[in-house]
């Protein structure tokens, strides 16, 4: 039998809080990496040795915002993206999704079970 964490989802957030949530809430069903910034973000996805199958990345951060950072993660990596903010949607994002470079928006607080089905939807 496989085990129930075969799937590594990294998890994009400049809040150390939301980063802590999002992992005790996940990390029974998957594998949970987590990283403070895009550029940690792009870091991680670039290690050959821990291949990522999706990736879910706050809106607003400073520096580089979500769609910023899957826009760049993008032009390297074929894998599911997914945006979750605490904000009202706006037109980046929905430019975003109708472009299907990013999957799904998904609003805070955690809905744990509609973020589980949305990625098991796409990597199984």
């Amino acid at each position: 039998m496989a085990d129930v964490r075969d799937k590594r989802i990294l998890y994009v957030d400049d809040e150390e809080h939301n980063l802590f949530v999002f992992k005790a809430n996940f990390r029974s069903k998957y594998e949970v990496i987590t990283v403070l910034s895009g550029q940690e973000g792009l870091e991680q996805l670039d290690n050959p040795e821990k291949p990522i199958d999706a990736v879910i990345s706050d809106m607003n951060m400073p520096e580089m915002n979500g769609v910023e950072f899957i826009t760049k993660a993008k032009e390297k990596h074929d894998i599911p993206f997914y945006i979750l903010t605490g904000f009202d949607n706006n037109k980046e994002i929905e430019n975003a999704i109708e472009s299907k470079m990013v999957v799904q928006l998904f609003n805070k607080p955690l809905n744990v079970p509609e973020i589980s089905e949305a990625i098991d939807r796409k990597v199984g």
